[in-house]
Formats: structure tokens, sequence, C-alpha cells
């Protein structure tokens, strides 16, 4: 399969709609939103089926990431799915490209998604609700568009390290001013594969450095917690349990953080 970001732009033009697995070239995001394509984010809960759809095409050892995203691709109607298997992937997503490809009828590209142009992230430093802020995140990778009328930066007075959960009801518990880092902030600045960017952390405000369980950043997350003079490292599958949940709780209150 071919990884030109043009050649892959170029084709895209055949399509109505789409599913991505991670974060595709911005070339070919901006042809799709040219062109007016639906595209579907399969990273994401979508549909209403149970996880161990996938477990015939991956084992449960992969994350809950690339699970959805393979239950996804099974019951949404598409024209094609665009996959990025570069540095700011992860092997595994490879892998599911190859898998996928062999299940379904419609064409499986992979990219790989190198792109340097920073766009900032001004909603990871934002005071609004961390939920609000790491939807609208999750969501800007479907648009090509540069940010318009973004919020003043604010002082923050915690931390969240890593990836949008696949369960976003953990982010109910940090207060307004939190922060975001690690690969959601790469996310947000459309650069995916931008390590030194993923690696950044304030070690003057408390942090809870977060993963999927099974994902590959979880050795990032937790070397960054223990580098880090005040974290905690965390590490949840598909549900957020009232085990991390009583985690985070009490790591915010024992650190002074006030909502």
């Amino acid at each position: 399969m071919a990884h030109d970001p043009t050649h892959l732009a170029a084709t895209i033009s055949h399509f109505q709609k789409i599913g991505i697995i991670g974060i595709p070239p911005l070339a070919v995001i901006r042809a799709a939103n040219e062109y007016g394509l639906l595209i579907h984010d399969l990273d994401e809960p979508l549909v209403r089926e149970d996880l161990e759809t996938a477990s015939p095409f991956l084992p449960r050892v992969y994350c809950a990431i690339l699970r959805t995203a393979v239950v996804n691709a099974l019951h949404l109607e598409l024209d094609a799915i665009y996959v990025d298997t570069g540095p700011g992937k992860c092997d595994c997503a490879l892998h599911t490209a190859t898998i996928l490809a062999e299940a379904l009828p419609i064409p499986v590209i992979c990219t790989k998604n190198t792109d340097t142009a920073a766009f900032g992230v001004p909603l990871c430093q934002a005071r609004l609700p961390l939920i609000a802020r790491m939807q609208t995140i999750t969501t800007g990778v479907k648009s090509a568009a540069a940010y318009q009328n973004t919020p003043p930066p604010c002082k923050p007075c915690a931390g969240f390290w890593g990836v949008p959960p696949r369960d976003f009801s953990i982010l109910e518990l940090f207060p307004e001013a939190t922060h975001i880092y690690g690969w959601a902030r790469c996310m947000e600045n459309k650069t995916p594969a931008d390590h030194a960017l993923e690696s950044v952390f304030n070690p003057e405000v408390p942090t809870v450095f977060f993963a999927q369980s099974f994902c590959a950043k979880t050795a990032l997350a937790r070397y960054l917690a223990k580098k880090h003079p005040h974290a905690l490292y965390l590490d949840v599958d598909v549900h957020t349990t009232s085990s991390a949940r009583a985690k985070v709780q009490a790591f915010l209150e024992l650190s002074g953080v006030r909502p």
C-alpha cells in the first residue's frame, strides 16, 4: 500500500464515507474535507456492539482503542479506511490494518503521518471542563482547518498526561484548570509523531500519567511518572473502574487540588 500523502489524497475523491484509525496525514484529512466526505473516527466507540466482537480478529491483549476500531470497522458502512501506521501510532495498528484488509471488502489504506507543522495547543492549556476539551480535541482530527477564536491559557493546578481514554468519565474528576500533556497534546497540535512534545510535562503541578492497558505508551507513561516529583501512573482497560476513580480522587485530594 502506498504511503505518499499526495497520492493518497488524490484517490479519496472516489469515496463518500471513510473511517480513520489514528491520525492520517493532514493532506488526507484536508482532501476529505474539500470533497465533503463523512469521516468516522474509528478509535471512538461509535456502535452499540460488544467489544468481544473484535476477538476473532485481535487478541484481548490489544488495547481497547484498537479493538474498538475493529468493532466499528465491522459494523459501519464505509467506503474505505485510512490507518496511520507511522511513528505517531504503533505496530499494533499496522497489524490491525493487515487483518482488516483481509476481513473487509473495502480498501484499508496505510498511511504514515510525519507532519511537523504545529497548530498549537490552546485547548490543552485552557480553563474549561476537561471532558469538553478532550472531546473537541478528538473531534478536531477530522478537520484540517486552523484553530479560530482559541481560548486564553490558564495557570494549571493539575495535569493529565496521556492518550484520550476510551471511557471519558475518568476526566470528570479533574478540575477545569487541568493542563493536558502527552499524545493528546500532539493530537491538538496535529503532529502525532512529535515524541519531544509528547514527553513534555510540568513538574510543578500534580499530574496523572494515563495510558490504555496493553498500549505501548504505558512504558513512556510509567517512565515519565517516575521522573515527575508528584505523579500518579494509571492504566485503564475498557471502562473506568471504581478503583481507578478512587485512585485519581485520592491523588488529587491529597495533592491539595480543588475543583
